[in-house]
């Protein structure tokens, strides 16, 4: 009964060990890469969003201050948090990895 136990504690941690490494491999393949303008909005209390040059609406959660500019474009990194609801309901919400400015 023990080795059983045993066993299955050893089987359950292997399990667990597994899937948040399938976890962090996603998360690292859904990175993507655009450009585009920052947009402020002024609805919902206002805040900035990106289009991108393929007409897309981004939501950033963490938009650098300096780039915090109507019309400034940019290049950036991103990940798209599809788990996450904002109030905006503009968009796509996204986490940025790396941003610069295009001049």
């Amino acid at each position: 009964m023990k080795n059983i136990i045993k066993n299955l504690i050893v089987f359950l941690f292997l399990t667990a060990v597994i899937i948040s490494c399938s976890s962090v491999e996603s998360e690292y393949s859904e990175i993507r890469y655009a450009t585009g303008s920052v947009k402020y909005l002024s609805f919902e209390g206002g805040f900035y969003g990106i289009i991108t040059d393929d007409n897309k609406n981004l939501d950033p959660l963490n938009l650098p201050k300096e780039f915090q500019v109507e019309g400034k474009r940019i290049q950036f990194k991103y990940i798209e948090k599809n788990d996450m609801a904002s109030i905006h309901m503009w968009g796509t919400i996204i986490e940025i990895i790396e941003i610069h400015e295009l001049k």
